[in-house]
C-alpha cells in the first residue's frame, strides 16, 4: 500500500516531540532510563501523527485514508508482519505496545475528521480516554508493566480537558457549546482531585507519565503556558508525586 504520508518523515522522534508536543516532551525528561525514555518518545511521537491528520487535510476522506494507514500499520504489527517504512510506526513496534491499542487510538482520531462540538459530557470524556487517556496509560504501561493503568484515568482527563480548552482558543471548538471557561476549570479541578487519590497507587518509575496534569489547571486560562513555568510545574509534580 502506498503511503499517504509525507515522502520524508521526520527521522528525529526526540526532536520532533520537543518541537510539536513540548508539554509530553518536557515530562519524558523526567525518565530515568534512556531506552524507556526512548520508547515513551515514540508513543508521543505516534501520538502526534496521529493528532495532526485532522488539520493537515483538505477533506475528510483524505484524513479517513491517512489514519486508516496509521491504523493497518499497526494491525499489521499485531499480525507479526514487518513494520512499514517510517521511522515511527518502526519505533513503537520496537517498543512493544500493545499494537491493536494504538490501532484503536488511530481509529479513535476519526472523530477528529468530524469537527464539530461534542454535544455532551460522555462524548467529551469517551473522547478523551480513547486519545489523551490511552497514551498516558500507554506510557505507564511503558514505565512499569505492573501499574494499575486505571490510576492515570483522571490525571489524563484533566490534562485532556485542559487540552480541548486550548484547541478552543486557537480556533478548534470541540467543547459542548453551553461550556464556558468556569465550566472546564470546574471539570479539570474536580478530575484533578480525583488523580491525586488514584496516582497514590502509581510506581515513582511511572509518574512521569501522569505528571502532565499538573499543568492542567493553569491550562485553563487565556495565556499559554510558557517553558520554565512548565518545567518548574512538572519537576514539582515528579518531587512530590502530586498534581
Amino acid at each position: 500500500m502506498t503511503t499517504p504520508l509525507d515522502t520524508s518523515p521526520d527521522t528525529d522522534l526526540d526532536a520532533l516531540v520537543r518541537r510539536m508536543d513540548p508539554d509530553r516532551w518536557l515530562a519524558s525528561r523526567f525518565i530515568a532510563d534512556p531506552n524507556a525514555r526512548a520508547d515513551v518518545v515514540a508513543l508521543y511521537a505516534f501520538n502526534y501523527e496521529l493528532a495532526r491528520v485532522a488539520g493537515g487535510v483538505s477533506n475528510a476522506l483524505m484524513g479517513e485514508i491517512r489514519l486508516t494507514w496509521w491504523r493497518e500499520a499497526m494491525e499489521e504489527v499485531a499480525a507479526r508482519r514487518p513494520p512499514r517504512k517510517h521511522p515511527t510506526v518502526e519505533a513503537v513496534a520496537a517498543a512493544g505496545y500493545p499494537s491493536s491499542a494504538l490501532a484503536e487510538m488511530a481509529e479513535a482520531r476519526m472523530a477528529d475528521l468530524d469537527g464539530a462540538p461534542f454535544a455532551t459530557e460522555a462524548q467529551v470524556l469517551a473522547y478523551i480516554d480513547a486519545t489523551a487517556g490511552a497514551v498516558m496509560m500507554l506510557a505507564t504501561w511503558r514505565l512499569d508493566p505492573e501499574a494499575d493503568l486505571h490510576a492515570v484515568k483522571s490525571a489524563a482527563r484533566a490534562y485532556g480537558l485542559a487540552g480541548l480548552w486550548r484547541l478552543k482558543l486557537a480556533g478548534v471548538d470541540r467543547l459542548p457549546l453551553d461550556w464556558t471557561q468556569a465550566d472546564v476549570r470546574r471539570r479539570v479541578r474536580e478530575a484533578l482531585a480525583k488523580a491525586r487519590d488514584e496516582l497514590k497507587a502509581l510506581s515513582v518509575a511511572a509518574f512521569p507519565a501522569a505528571a502532565l496534569a499538573a499543568l492542567a489547571a493553569a491550562q485553563t486560562g487565556t495565556r499559554a503556558l510558557g517553558e520554565l513555568e512548565a518545567r518548574a510545574r512538572l519537576t514539582w509534580a515528579v518531587a512530590t508525586g502530586r498534581v
